[in-house]
């Protein structure tokens, strides 16, 4: 694997690339967003190590940008914080999966390796299952000629289903990739947000796009399904 590592702290941006070398990978050291950008135009990577606290343009904002310019590449971010509303933002801003400060090599390893194993998901300029319409990069989201705004842990739900329609998703399938599947009561966070969603795209609407499947899950219904 060749591996970026965006961390501004000199000596753990050191030893990371270090192990990662003795693990047989191949790894850049970007100390700001900005220099994280330049390596990315540049080179082919398989795998991103951001950190969240960067001077100047922050983690969250690099990982934003990085999906907003389509650069599909796996992100792990690491972060000093271990709050759940902390891991969350960095999964909405399009972050894969988090590792928190102080971690072990280990368990950054085995995280890598998790990443590489996940199936490229291409980056659709716009997703579109009857007349509902999900643009990943805008993050604009229409129903018919109505555009519609989600708050970004029901975008990302939307977004799943809609690249797979008609299939349905369980609950830890839907966390698994949109959300993170630590959560305590699961199922009432995932039921809650699903219903959330449905008043924005649905209950206006006569033709229901979002159906639960008992003792399953959910799937989005195309016009074919």
């Amino acid at each position: 694997m060749r591996i970026l590592i965006v961390e501004d702290e000199e000596r753990l941006a050191i030893l990371t690339r270090k192990g990662l070398l003795q693990e047989g990978h191949a790894a850049d050291i970007a100390a700001t967003g900005e220099e994280a950008f330049d390596w990315v135009a540049i080179a082919s990577y398989d795998a991103i190590i951001l950190d969240v606290m960067l001077p100047g343009m922050d983690g969250l904002a690099v990982c934003r940008t990085l999906r907003a310019r389509r650069v599909p590449t796996p992100i792990l971010l690491l972060t000093a914080r271990g709050a759940v509303e902390d891991r969350v933002a960095g999964l909405d801003a399009g972050a894969d999966d988090y590792l928190t400060k102080p971690f072990a090599f280990a368990e950054l390893f085995a995280r890598l390796r998790a990443l590489s194993r996940r199936p490229a998901e291409p980056l659709d300029p716009v997703l579109t299952v009857g007349d509902l319409r999900l643009d990943p990069t805008t993050r604009r989201v229409w129903r018919g000629e109505q555009e519609h705004t989600l708050p970004n842990k029901e975008f990302r739900i939307l977004e799943y289903l809609m690249r797979h329609p008609n299939r349905v998703l369980t609950r830890m399938m839907i966390a698994e990739h949109v959300w993170d599947y630590d959560f305590p009561n699961l199922t009432n966070v995932i039921d809650v947000h699903i219903r959330s969603l449905r008043r924005t795209i649905d209950v206006p609407y006569e033709q229901k796009r979002i159906a639960t499947v008992r003792g399953a899950g959910y799937k989005l219904v195309g016009d074919d399904g």
